[in-house]
């Protein structure tokens, strides 16, 4: 790791120790580990949850009460994971660092920044490329519907972001639930490529909305129909080829044909 040289010994040494205590809760597969990523889960659950119940108690005084304590915490983990980084470029260079800094944004300033909340679904995407999340899979006896779940996760996302990008730029002004609703069952017929034609987007932005959808959704689409219905699989990577995924009851390695000694997921 790279050492801040530049700051005084007493400091250096106090982010060392708050850097040893944080790793093992970000990065380790302990109990405690665990328990604190489930945790960080459900506050990203939780701010999906607040972005689609926002608009319906958004003049109470409730909702900036809930606002800024999920700001809080989002500022925290932004915090947490500058500490642990190895350099602050190499922290900066990380997309959700971004993504993070803009749904703190919107957390911060709901009345300025309120048309980019839907990014916060990125946090659902972020939480499900985890080793934590592949680790809780295995540990939960579905370790062979990894690829499905994932798979999900990934089409889920980008169909929520697309309607939460719908949604504000196109359906925000219809009062209750109807403009989500709609901006909804338009993705879901763009993705599909169904396009039934009665809600379509105006302007040059809907009609560049709509080929982004598709291009993308139907991508997605397909490679979501193509975990489930493919032979299960999985990640052993070969001594001697690399090659990463292998049949569950292979015995040599397709490409190379050395022998394998692949773990059985039951034991």
């Amino acid at each position: 790791m790279t050492e801040r040289t530049d700051l005084p010994e007493p400091a250096r040494l106090t982010l060392d120790r708050i850097r040893a205590r944080l790793r093992p809760l970000y990065l380790g597969t302990s109990a405690r580990a665990i328990r604190f990523q489930i945790g960080m889960a459900i506050v990203d659950l939780a701010i999906i949850v607040f972005f689609l119940a926002g608009p319906y108690f958004s003049a109470g005084s409730t909702y900036l009460v809930i606002d800024y304590v999920i700001a809080f915490l989002i500022a925290f983990e932004l915090g947490a994971r500058a500490l642990m980084a190895t350099t602050i470029k190499r922290w900066l260079m990380r997309p959700m660092t971004w993504v993070d800094f803009a749904i703190l944004a919107t957390l911060l300033f709901p009345a300025q920044f309120s048309n980019f909340a839907f990014l916060r679904a990125f946090r659902i995407w972020s939480l499900g490329q985890s080793k934590v999340f592949a680790l809780l899979i295995k540990r939960a006896g579905y370790g062979e519907w990894e690829d499905v779940i994932r798979a999900c996760i990934n089409f889920l996302t980008f169909l929520f972001l697309v309607t939460g990008f719908v949604y504000t730029a196109f359906f925000y002004h219809q009062a209750g639930v109807d403009g989500f609703v709609d901006a909804l069952y338009f993705t879901v017929a763009t993705v599909t490529t169904t396009g039934f034609g009665d809600i379509i987007l105006p302007g040059t932005l809907g009609k560049l909305t709509s080929i982004v959808t598709m291009i993308f959704g139907i991508s997605l689409f397909v490679r979501l129909a193509q975990a489930i219905v493919r032979p299960h699989k999985v990640v052993f990577p070969c001594p001697q080829c690399g090659l990463q995924r292998h049949e569950t009851d292979a015995v040599h390695c397709k490409a190379c044909g050395h022998v394998l000694n692949i773990p059985d997921e039951g034991s």
